[in-house]
C-alpha cells in the first residue's frame, strides 16, 4: 500500500503495510508472515535471509529496503517509502551485500 494511505487502526492484512502489494504479500508468506502481527519483534535481516534461503537466490536489495520499512511500521514507525531507508541499508548492510554479490561472480 502506498504509505502516505496507511492508517494503522486499519492495519490487518499485509497489503494494509507500507509498500506491500498483492506480489510482496506472497513474499511475505512465503517466509511464514502471514498478518502484520507476524511482524513484531522481527529483524529485517532476518527475514532477508530467510528469503534469500528459502529462494536459494540472493534477493535484490531493495527488498531489505522493504523490510526495513515494514518492521519499523510494526514497530511503531511512521509509514515512509521504501526508498526511504536505502541508505540507512547501505551503512548497515552494504558490505554484507556486495561481499555476497562477489561470492557470486568469484566463485
Amino acid at each position: 500500500m502506498n504509505p502516505n494511505k496507511v492508517e494503522r487502526t486499519k492495519t490487518k492484512k499485509l497489503t494494509d503495510l507500507p509498500n506491500i502489494g498483492p506480489a510482496m504479500a506472497q513474499v511475505l508468506e512465503l517466509i511464514g508472515i502471514g498478518v502484520p502481527k507476524d511482524l513484531e519483534g522481527r529483524d529485517a535481516w532476518e527475514l532477508y535471509e530467510i528469503l534469500c534461503e528459502r529462494t536459494e537466490s540472493r534477493q535484490d536489495p531493495c527488498v531489505l529496503d522493504i523490510f526495513m520499512s515494514i518492521t519499523d511500521y510494526v514497530g511503531g514507525g511512521i509509514p515512509k517509502p521504501w526508498w526511504a531507508y536505502t541508505e540507512e541499508r547501505k551503512r548497515r548492510y552494504g558490505r554484507i551485500l556486495n561481499e555476497g554479490r562477489n561470492k557470486r561472480v568469484h566463485g
